[in-house]
């Protein structure tokens, strides 16, 4: 048989031995994803008897150009092409299917089939129901000879229309109670990891280095918080974010209410002597009605702690017909003191944020505590 000879980098390398249910890979341009995606599908085929494997690009353009036509080369006298099925079929029984979704039905084509291992190539251009629908199909198949783990694994930029949920899972490591967060590994990859890549193309390197400023970090740096079309692109992680500290007591504290059924948010703030402003404490659930959602929000404040007034939206105020009663009359009366009414103004509000996070003149006014993890999340993902 051929034998298949190649030299992995260090994070490419890492990629390989990766066993954990789901891996992703990447994050930036130039890192040698695509390679190393391919090859580790390959090496599982050879190494497990019988084992079905399905590789999926988006779109059957981007399936040939970079999968089809190198797998064809590399694989040519060691596994079967058939071009009907688009399946590379091994002499120990194994096989990789190789497929696309390019609208958001076409994941339901995989209904009731198994694959003990699932590919994402650039799993930013599917959406999250089309990843859920494909996990239902990440099972054992019944064809293998020994044990084995069902996993998946991506490959992925920032940006595109995925790129909440792969953020939310790989970088940003936030998950419901039904998910475990061992499950999950990111190996982060550069272009500066590619270490062939430099070499053999550098002017490569230098037109990723000569993007415009936004889309620069997000493809060279793997920046997830830089992508177009956010509404709040100021915003980064590295600038905003800080440890929580003991406030001083002159600063003037108060909470940021946004009521809903749906879900219920609530910020603590602190305004700082020098007039910036601290998020230091976040409160969010889902389901309470307004009683409820009052008597959460005191309790997450410490006794003592002297809150000067809560803003809540202006429809607050609207009586509701079931009881008669305002939400605001609703919430006072279970304890919540000092309600306002906030300016709601999206633009206004949208451009004033924006003036607090920008530190185009030095240091930004608006810092956010790293323990308010779903304001950290959803921020960036705002989008127009």
């Amino acid at each position: 048989m051929k034998k298949i000879v190649f030299t992995p980098n260090a994070k490419q390398e890492a990629f390989f031995h990766a066993q954990s249910r789901y891996v992703a890979y990447g994050g930036a341009r130039g890192g040698g994803k695509s390679w190393a995606m391919r090859m580790k599908l390959i090496l599982l085929a050879l190494r497990y008897e019988g084992i079905s494997i399905l590789l999926l690009r988006r779109t059957l353009g981007e399936l040939r150009e970079n999968h089809i036509l190198p797998m064809c080369k590399l694989l040519d006298g060691v596994a079967v092409y058939k071009e009907s099925t688009k399946d590379f079929l091994f002499p120990n029984g194994s096989r990789i299917k190789l497929g696309y979704c390019d609208s958001e039905s076409d994941v339901l084509q995989y209904q009731g089939q198994a694959y003990e291992v699932i590919g994402m190539e650039e799993a930013t251009h599917f959406t999250y129901y089309q990843y859920l629908c494909l996990t239902e199909c990440n099972r054992v198949s019944g064809a293998m000879r020994e044990p084995f783990t069902p996993r998946m694994y991506f490959t992925c930029n920032p940006g595109g229309v995925g790129n909440d949920w792969v953020k939310r899972l790989f970088v940003d490591r936030i998950y419901t109670e039904n998910e475990r967060a061992e499950d999950y590994t990111f190996i982060k990859s550069l272009v500066y990891d590619n270490a062939y890549l430099m070499e053999h193309d550098p002017q490569y390197v230098r037109a990723l280095e000569a993007l415009p400023e936004k889309r620069r970090q997000a493809m060279l740096y793997g920046d997830w918080n830089a992508f177009e079309g956010a509404f709040f692109p100021e915003f980064s992680a590295q600038t905003h974010v800080i440890r929580p500290f003991a406030l001083p007591n002159d600063c003037v504290r108060f909470r940021a209410l946004d009521y809903g059924l749906d879900m219920t948010a609530c910020l603590w703030l602190a305004v700082m002597p020098d007039k910036r402003i601290v998020v230091y404490r976040e409160f969010c659930r889902p389901n309470l009605i307004l009683s409820e959602a009052a008597k959460a929000i005191l309790q997450h404040t410490p006794d003592g702690e002297k809150i000067r007034y809560t803003v809540a939206s202006p429809d607050l105020w609207n009586r509701r017909q079931d009881s008669g009663k305002s939400g605001f009359e609703i919430m006072t009366d279970a304890g919540l003191r000092g309600l306002k009414k906030a300016d709601n103004t999206r633009i206004a509000g949208w451009r004033t944020v924006r003036e607090y996070l920008n530190a185009a003149s030095g240091q930004p006014r608006l810092y956010i505590t790293e323990d308010c993890t779903e304001l950290i999340r959803c921020l960036p993902a705002l989008r127009f």
